[in-house]
């Protein structure tokens, strides 16, 4: 560290005293009181990693005269605290490390320089279906399945807790990453010994998923990133970034009886998706922070994604000290917290200079109202009281206007009649909502109010509750509505991410049957934060956010085609019809439980014993070495090719001659879309090899649980069951036309054929490319299936990240133009010139047609930053580290 602006001081606290970077000294020549919270924990952190080569003076004069208004140009290097995972994203990672130890070895390099060097703590969350619900053992019964079918996952993962330094690993049954990191994991700011000394530091973190961003409540700055680009960090390499714009959103007055933070947040993200906030930092103040606890915050920053901004985040005050407390860190930490947020003018109250903003965005709270989101994005927010007749419009858009059909169900829940909109699935899930008190017991008083009046849910809505931690359960026990869950069926069916990522495990087989034989529009209802096409099942079309009491509340009308407004849930012991409004519970009942049950104790029993596991992780078998012993005939981890012959030699950037296009796509292809997620078909390219090595159906599991396999995800990248490639006109699916026989073929068949030919690939997209979940796979698959190039009219910001980290070269079309502005089929030959090893802005397209004519056009190239420029030159992000760390 260079200190050239001499700001390194010592900050006395808890009897100790810690060595921080003051930004009180650099104000004292700069005028950085006007920069927004965000910024000044960026600029803390150049301060602090200041070395003369990642980070220099220019880059922290740079960002103490930021200009809010100005297009961001200035590229820095930022250096996150720690990293967090979940298995789901994390397997292919500690996959990667294992496969870079091995690397190394044949390099002649240390392999003990493989080891991440900042904390990176991975919770196992998503490999748990929801394959029983609705009884007392639910979540035992599902926690069997899910280590049966995820034993050799397990056992790789406890291998890479002993094998790398400062990891950990969170075992099953803990809950969801993003709400441990809250609860427990967050440090806030970091008191620790940094080369022999005691330093206090920002507490900042970046995840591989993208919805980490719910850290920003407590103000943490992080936000997800892809699984490559964390292994990076892991590995103690700073993140390049442009300092970016940061819009300000006021938050006013108080939320009225009856509105929830999942209303809120639905409307924030409607106004902040509408205002555009796609690359910015989105930071919140006002008045009205301090009627908003801070779960609410966390539900607000959770969807940052969904908003489209890098974060959202929320500044450390009063209320942050109360949450650390709450949830049983220590005294001294909180202390820190507070010494170090108020020495670096950092702590909000009411005192506080507002910052200068990019934009300011101003909503007063007291003008939300009750609202879902739905049928496909989450930010197509609907208010309740128009909710029917959406549903029906969209209903009319689905089935091009065709009559409503109902078809009999005999099942082992009953005999019944399943209409179009009915509901197939309702399921209390997710980060968003589960670690929001608020929502969570008003959703246990609302089945209590329900529960008392004799109303059920209808037979055929699979119901699941699946709390975000342990917490949850002690708090909703604590005041005796988890009784009242399970009358209505929404029994726990484990703790971790479940329908909100499509594990929402099988429908009843009759059900099922009877959708697909009869065309049927099912819906689902879930308190979640994604509803993507072929997200959440792959018999439902239609899938509806909401808060939880409102998922009860819907689970007991049993569709979609339903005003809960005026609509009748059924009747009462007297005959008596019940409305919502007779059982909403009102906001003083619910502050009055949240008071006398969510507890300091809540907290310290939820997590005690956290890394230790229950007995079923206590039993997975696992080896101590440094080198992991890669088994040729598993089906779960294997060996990855992407560092096969790889010398010490950096490669280039060369132009693209003679590719043909893999798929043509359209707009809003989500990493959903691209990324392999969910159940694997038996007669999908990766069915087929699961089969051919012997795997029964019944095992196949899902997508997410073998992302430690190449094999497996390569197979399943483009065939997203919802995918629509234009170059296969009529199919859905991963299904393309082989050029130029025109031979229609899945994408990997293709993909293999054009590799055995030495045809590179392009693939082609619309707008919002990329957008979604941060699945490093939607990148790893595209360069494994041979693509060279990718060319659309506008990125999401990790995915196109995570392109470059694969040597995947991102191009887009110049402002205003297409591929219908070329009339472009994706049967055409194509060429990319001009790329000069990576230092031009653009490239020239050259196109050749079937008929033999050519059009040519300019596009952009999207390898922003210098070091994103090295990274494609060495092939990826990990052979950049790679060599570095040989050499």
């Amino acid at each position: 560290m260079s200190d050239t602006l001499k700001t390194a001081m010592q900050l006395a606290c808890n009897n100790k005293s810690y060595k921080y970077f003051s930004l009180a000294k650099i104000a004292e020549t700069h005028d950085i009181s006007r920069l927004p919270f965000s910024l000044k924990i960026l600029l803390e952190n150049l301060l602090r990693n200041e070395n003369g080569i990642d980070v220099t003076v220019s880059d922290i004069e740079a960002l103490c005269n930021w200009d809010p208004n100005a297009a961001p140009a200035t590229e820095i290097a930022f250096t996150p605290s720690r990293v967090v995972l979940q298995d789901f994203t994390g397997v292919p990672a500690v996959v990667d490390l294992a496969a870079m130890r091995d690397a190394m070895k044949a390099l002649g390099g240390d392999v003990q320089k493989i080891n991440p060097l900042s904390p990176a703590e991975l919770v196992i969350d998503h490999s748990i279906q929801v394959d029983k619900y609705g009884t007392m053992d639910s979540a035992e019964i599902n926690t069997q399945i899910e280590f049966q079918r995820n034993m050799e996952r397990y056992g790789f993962l406890k291998w890479g807790q002993t094998a790398f330094d400062t990891f950990k690993v969170v075992p099953p049954g803990n809950g969801i990453v993003h709400q441990v990191n809250l609860e427990y994991l967050a440090r806030v700011i970091f008191g620790a010994e940094k080369n022999g000394e005691l330093m206090a530091y920002p507490d900042t973190v970046v995840g591989t998923d993208s919805h980490t961003t719910m850290i920003n409540g407590i103000g943490v700055l992080g936000w997800g990133v892809g699984g490559i680009e964390a292994e990076a960090a892991m590995l103690g390499q700073a993140i390049s970034m442009l300092i970016p714009q940061v819009v300000g959103f006021k938050l006013t007055g108080k939320m009225q009886e009856g509105v929830t933070a999942t209303d809120l947040v639905l409307t924030v993200v409607d106004m902040l998706r509408e205002h555009g906030v796609v690359g910015k930092f989105v930071e919140f103040f006002g008045s009205g922070l301090q009627h908003l606890p801070l779960a609410d915050r966390a539900t607000i920053a959770n969807m940052a994604p969904e908003y489209g901004a890098t974060c959202g985040i929320f500044p450390i005050d009063n209320e942050s000290l109360r949450y650390l407390t709450l949830s049983g860190r220590s005294e001294e930490q909180v202390n820190l917290v507070e010494a170090y947020a108020k020495a670096q003018g950092m702590f909000h109250d009411e005192n506080s200079i507002d910052a200068e903003y990019t934009a300011v965005l101003e909503l007063d709270m007291s003008t939300v109202v009750p609202s879902i989101s739905g049928p496909k994005r989450p930010q197509d927010r609907i208010e309740l009281t128009v909710a029917k007749e959406t549903y029906n419009r969209h209903f009319k858009e689905f089935e091009n206007g065709r009559a409503v059909k109902s078809v009999a169900v005999s099942s082992d829940r009953g005999n019944y009649d399943f209409t179009d909109g009915n509901i197939a699935v309702a399921a209390i899930t997710s980060c968003t909502n589960t670690s929001n008190p608020a929502v969570m017991l008003g959703a246990g008083l609302l089945a209590r109010n329900a529960a008392a009046k004799g109303l059920k849910v209808k037979p055929w809505v699979k119901t699941s509750l699946a709390p975000g931690s342990k917490v949850v359960s002690h708090y909703l026990n604590a005041a005796g509505v988890m009784d009242d869950l399970e009358t209505l069926g929404f029994n726990v069916v484990g703790f971790g991410c479940t329908t909100c990522i499509g594990n929402s495990g099988p429908l009843d087989p009759a059900l099922s049957k009877a959708i697909n034989d009869n065309d049927l529009i099912a819906t689902s209802v879930l308190s979640g934060n994604r509803n993507f096409e072929g997200r959440i099942h792959a018999d439902i079309q239609m899938n509806f956010l909401a808060s939880p009491p409102l998922v009860v509340a819907y689970a007991i009308a049993g569709t979609m085609d339903f005003d809960l407004q005026n609509d009748s849930l059924g009747e009462d012991q007297e005959g008596n019809p019940v409305y919502l409004r007779d059982i909403w519970p009102s906001n003083h009942e619910i502050a009055d439980t949240i008071q006398n049950n969510v507890s300091k104790t809540s907290f310290s029993e939820g997590y005690e014993g956290i890394f230790e596991g229950d007995a079923n992780w206590q039993a997975v078998k696992t080896t101590e070495s440094e080198l992991f012993d890669w088994q040729g005939d598993s089906t779960y981890i294997k060996n990855p090719p992407y560092f096969d012959g790889m010398t010490l030699e950096v490669g280039t950037i060369d132009n693209i001659s003679g590719a043909r296009v893999l798929a043509k796509l359209g707009d809003s292809v989500t990493t959903d879309h691209i990324s392999p997620a969910g159940a694997i078909a038996e007669d999908s390219p990766a069915g087929s090899y699961l089969k051919e090595k012997g795997v029964p159906k019944v095992n196949f599991n899902s997508y997410g649980s073998r992302r430690g396999n190449h094999e497996v995800m390569m197979r399943g990248t483009f065939a997203n069951i919802r995918l629509r490639n234009q170059l296969a006109p009529g199919t859905e699916g991963g299904w393309t036309r082989h050029q130029p026989s025109n031979e229609e073929m899945s994408i990997f068949d293709a993909s293999m054929k054009y590799q055995a030919e030495g045809t590179p690939l392009l693939v082609i997209g619309g707008t919002e490319y990329g957008t979604g979940s941060s699945r490093d796979w939607a990148a790893k698959g595209t360069n494994l299936l041979g693509v060279k190039a990718v060319l659309v009219q506008s990125y999401e910001r990790i995915h196109r990240s995570n392109l470059v980290g694969m040597g995947v070269i991102p191009l887009q079309f110049k402002a205003g133009e297409s591929a219908d502005t070329y009339d472009l089929t994706g049967k055409e030959v194509y060429d990319v010139s001009g790329l000069k090893n990576g230092e031009s802005k653009t490239a020239q397209i050259t196109v050749h047609r079937e008929d033999g004519s050519t059009v040519s056009f300019e596009v952009d190239v999207r390898i922003d930053t210098p070091k994103e420029v090295e990274y494609c030159r060495h092939g990826g992000i990990l052979h950049y580290v790679l060599r570095n760390l040989a050499s």
